[in-house]
């Protein structure tokens, strides 16, 4: 039953919930995914670029707060 309790990421005297970390990190790794796709040339493809970068960035959240960072 202990391990349904969320933990939370210390950094120093400074407690942070997962949630904020992993979409910090999700943020650093949406950007890293854009910069590749604008050099392949991908965004011509697409209608919507701001929706796409949206959508990885809450995929990235998720697959990072899900594997990495478990409450």
């Amino acid at each position: 039953m202990l391990n349904l309790v969320p933990k939370e990421i210390a950094i120093g005297e400074i407690y942070f919930p997962p949630l904020l970390i992993s979409g910090f990190i999700a943020i650093i790794c949406t950007s890293l995914t854009v910069r590749i796709f604008n050099t392949v040339k991908w965004y011509r493809y697409v209608s919507n670029p701001p929706l796409v970068e949206l959508s990885i960035a809450v995929i990235y959240t998720v697959l990072i707060s899900t594997f990495i960072f478990p409450s």
